[in-house]
């Protein structure tokens, strides 16, 4: 391949449960299998915790699952718990027929399937979750995130349906509620030619009340990963896996590449902004003892990527100027790989994984 998450008594045992349960996720974390490894401590259980968002002003981090039997994970960063938050036994809806009149219904619970998430801050501890849903459609899910309480409630509002035969990836949502996604790889396009430096895909875009998305024109590149919006929505950035870079567009339709970082020397996946305006990303090396160089393999081969241990790079880029520097590295683990990104919450960093049963922090920062 070329370079490139009452009764009186009632009332008082209802503390004593709490943390009962409280102690049965935490001893999850504690299991063989789930100990520590060098810097990074693990909450053991999510299955494939692709992406995270952190709720505002709380410890709680939302979490997809890119899983068959996959759900929302509500994870406790503070107490280093979890659970399955949507859709559970009741998933609550509210459906916005007005702002998402194409969405026919609630996705269906039995077939819910989690992969890239936006979180938009709102007012009165409420928030705004975007999910890229797969499963019994192709979607990007809308929900309300009640922070309010004890625990975020996440409550349904509504879906963009992506055009048929399209998958998405990631999503960034602007000020207005309009949404852009990633398109991998459009219909009877192979990863092979993705990884491996062809235009497979692009960015597509919503605005509320479309009836679908349209295709951003020129945004054609090998396989776009993670996307994320400029603080004052002019611009967005995108990871391209199959160049190993993140490149600046203007938000405009044609778009216009800006500048571009230099070649990483690992896989970028998602891509999310941090406090302090920087662009976040995280993936495998490219260059592994064991696995091998991808960029000098003739075929990329998603399985033999998948199953064999590779370190990781997380890396945090300046939009401006492109520039970027290491924010952490790990070495090869059997036991958790397939890194896709990474997020800082309280000065402690969260990191995901597209195929795994455990979620990574990094302890004694």
């Amino acid at each position: 391949m070329r370079d490139r998450l009452f009764s009186f008594a009632g009332a008082m045992l209802l503390p004593a449960f709490c943390v009962l349960l409280a102690s049965l996720s935490a001893a999850r974390a504690a299991d063989p299998g789930c100990e520590p490894a060098g810097e990074y401590a693990f909450v053991c259980g999510p299955k494939n915790p692709e992406d995270l968002v952190l709720v505002p002003g709380t410890r709680w981090i939302l979490s997809s699952s890119l899983s068959a039997d996959g759900a929302l994970y509500l994870i406790d960063a503070e107490h280093k718990t979890w659970r399955a938050l949507y859709p559970g036994d009741n998933p609550r809806a509210r459906h916005d027929t007005e702002r998402y009149g194409a969405c026919p219904s609630a996705p269906d619970p039995a077939g819910f399937i989690s992969h890239g998430l936006n979180l938009r801050p709102g007012a009165g501890g409420h928030s705004t979750l975007y999910v890229v849903g797969h499963g019994a459609r192709e979607a990007i899910e809308v929900f309300d995130v009640d922070a309010t309480g004890e625990e975020p409630v996440l409550t349904w509002t509504g879906c963009a349906p992506m055009p048929a035969g399209l998958a998405a990836n990631s999503v960034a949502v602007l000020a207005d509620g309009s949404l852009l996604a990633t398109i991998p790889l459009l219909a009877g396009i192979d990863i092979n030619d993705g990884l491996g430096g062809k235009p497979t895909g692009g960015v597509y875009a919503w605005s509320p009340g479309d009836a679908g998305f349209v295709p951003v024109q020129g945004t054609e590149m090998p396989y776009a990963n993670g996307i994320e919006v400029s603080a004052d929505g002019t611009e967005f950035y995108v990871a391209s896996s199959g160049m190993f870079d993140v490149r600046a567009f203007s938000n405009t339709n044609p778009a216009r590449m800006l500048r571009r970082t230099e070649a990483f020397d690992f896989l970028p996946d998602n891509l999310h902004r941090d406090d302090s305006g920087r662009l976040i990303t995280a993936g495998l090396n490219l260059d592994d003892p064991v696995c091998g160089d991808l960029r000098q393999a003739e075929a990329f081969e998603f399985a033999a990527f998948m199953a064999c241990p590779r370190a990781f790079t997380v890396w945090a880029v300046d939009p401006l100027s492109m520039q970027g520097t290491a924010l952490a590295t790990g070495p090869a683990n059997a036991a958790f790989s397939n890194i896709t990104m990474a997020l800082d919450v309280d000065g402690e960093l969260w990191i995901a994984t597209f195929h795994g049963d455990r979620i990574a922090y990094r302890v004694g920062e």
